[in-house]
């Protein structure tokens, strides 16, 4: 019998630490015989949306086309973990409801741990006035309202907010009892 596909949806400001945990996240998924696929928005950028720029307009289209792929993976039985900032809650609330078998992973950051965290630069060239729109700084980042998971970046580790992902996954019933 075919395993039951669901996206994994992290989100959170630009460098709270999604595609870090979502890292740590695949392998060990993977080595619970699941197929999974990650689908990290900068990666993403490079390719299917290249074309689009950061106004609200495209970063709904981006969010979009994360969406069409992950359910797409779900149904056929693949487990796709987004990690994607996906600002507003109603991108997020379009691709639950397209998905269907969503589970939504706040990764909650302080603003000044992310700008810390960095490594692009970003929060100082926006702080700077060089780049415009960008989120956490003039574009806002609407956090979940009630997200399935919640981990603090601040207090816990990567290989700790991979755990208490999964442990959620099993207590939800995505997973089967460890």
């Amino acid at each position: 019998m075919k395993e039951r596909g669901f996206c994994i949806w992290l989100t959170g400001l630009p460098s709270a630490g999604k595609t870090t945990i979502a890292k740590e996240l695949t392998p060990r998924l993977q080595a619970m015989g699941r197929y999974t696929e990650l689908l990290d928005g900068d990666e993403i950028r490079k390719g299917l949306s290249s074309d689009l720029g950061f106004d609200r307009k495209a970063r709904e289209m981006h969010a979009a086309r994360v969406t069409y792929v992950a359910k797409v993976l779900a149904r056929n039985g693949v487990i796709p973990i987004v990690a994607l900032i996906s600002p507003y809650r109603s991108s997020r609330a379009k691709a639950r409801s397209e998905i269907g078998s969503f589970v939504e992973v706040y990764v909650s950051t302080p603003l000044e741990l992310c700008e810390q965290r960095d490594v692009k630069g970003l929060y100082k060239k926006a702080r700077a006035g060089e780049i415009k729109e960008m989120t956490g700084v003039d574009d806002p980042y609407e956090p979940p309202e009630h997200p399935e998971v919640l981990v603090d970046t601040k207090s816990s580790t990567p290989a700790q907010s991979a755990d208490k992902i999964l442990a959620e996954l099993h207590r939800l019933g995505w997973l089967p009892a460890a």
